[in-house]
């Protein structure tokens, strides 16, 4: 019987693609539907305060602020979105007072520009900050000055800003979620890096210790993220009543991914050298056994940080070159050793205290 054609495999193929694209898209949407509504209701009582309240009839800044300060960024600190609107109300004001000192036209467009954006540079490193107040500082330029004078845009950039904190501690994006996203990815991620470094180690399988350390090495933009989303989480919950008392379980997160941070670092270098050591063909069940039970220990870490510390507990007992691998040679007792250090960053991620964590380890 004859096998699928290729271009029948090249089909299966797109069919595939497209799907998994389709998927990713729906994902990114639903992902940003609570940011999309705290963007529309602050922009729209932004519109409100400046329209009804204040009297102005175009308010195109206060909207166009909001929507900049707020955006869909990853990292929605309020001190970020702050950052955001100084720049803004620099660019704003700037304008507005080069404005109506040397009039509009081309060469005043660029001079404009150039003095906001080198002026934004300047303040803060943050490339958001200066593009922010380039593009306010060119609304300014360009549009028609409202009723009231041009300085009436920098009082509705001022409305905006308000208008953004305000939302941003009252209608808070749920951080938690993404910072529990995050973490989820790490803990995958190392997780499947170790059961492949377990099968290196059982089998000499040089290819198995490759893909373990390619997989490790993806560890570092996941902890950048679980960084980002993380400190984006605190700085919400301390200004939001609604979100404040978790305050102590987020400082839990922010100490299990430092110590995560450190363990990753070491199982990359444990990684490198479990890679040269396979070459030489050789099994090292009782070295696999011990990875199997760090990366039981890690599992245990992201649901139960209690039986985490007594799986590591009893891994970190065991580390002594000359117990675990007697009569070995150097090169793989130094790998028990770089497994030491391993396991205290992961027993002071349990709420071990660093000391007593190395008080665990035998003495070499």
């Amino acid at each position: 019987m004859a096998g699928p054609s290729a271009n029948a495999i090249r089909r299966l193929e797109r069919s595939l693609r497209r799907r998994i694209e389709i998927t990713q898209r729906m994902r990114r949407v639903a992902t940003s539907v609570p940011a999309a509504i705290q963007i529309t209701i602050a922009a729209t009582a932004s519109y409100a305060i400046a329209h009804y309240l204040l009297g102005h009839q175009f308010p195109v800044v206060a909207v166009t602020v909001t929507i900049t300060a707020l955006g869909f960024a990853r990292d929605a600190r309020p001190r970020r979105v702050l950052d955001i609107l100084v720049g803004i109300l620099i660019g704003i004001s700037l304008s507005e007072v080069l404005l109506f000192l040397i009039g509009s036209g081309p060469w005043q467009l660029a001079l404009v520009l150039g003095v906001t954006l080198l002026i934004a540079r300047f303040i803060s490193p943050s490339p958001a900050f200066a593009v922010a107040a380039g593009v306010q500082s060119m609304l300014v330029m360009l549009l028609p000055a409202p009723e009231g004078g041009v300085f009436v845009r920098s009082l509705d950039g001022l409305v905006a800003g308000v208008v953004a904190l305000v939302v941003t501690a009252l209608i808070p994006r749920d951080p938690r979620r993404a910072a529990a996203r995050d973490a989820k990815r790490l803990f995958s991620t190392i997780d499947e890096a170790l059961g492949t470094l377990q099968l290196a180690l059982e089998t000499a399988d040089e290819p198995a210790a490759d893909l373990a350390l390619t997989r490790l090495r993806r560890t570092q933009q996941l902890v950048d993220d679980w960084t980002s989303s993380l400190e984006s989480a605190i700085g919400i919950a301390k200004i939001s009543p609604f979100l404040r008392r978790h305050l102590p379980e987020l400082r839990a997160q922010a100490r299990l991914l430092g110590c995560l941070d450190l363990a990753s670092r070491h199982l990359r270098i444990i990684t490198r050298r479990v890679d040269f050591l396979v070459r030489d063909g050789a099994a090292r069940p009782e070295l696999a056994a011990v990875v199997g039970r760090i990366s039981a220990g890690i599992r245990c870490l992201a649901n139960d940080q209690s039986l985490a510390r007594v799986e590591l507990a009893a891994v970190a007992g065991d580390l002594d070159p000359a117990v675990l691998l007697p009569g070995a040679d150097v090169t793989e007792a130094v790998l028990v050793l770089l497994m030491r250090p391993l396991v205290v960053d992961l027993m002071v991620a349990t709420g071990t205290p660093v000391d007593e964590a190395r008080a665990l380890l035998p003495e070499v």
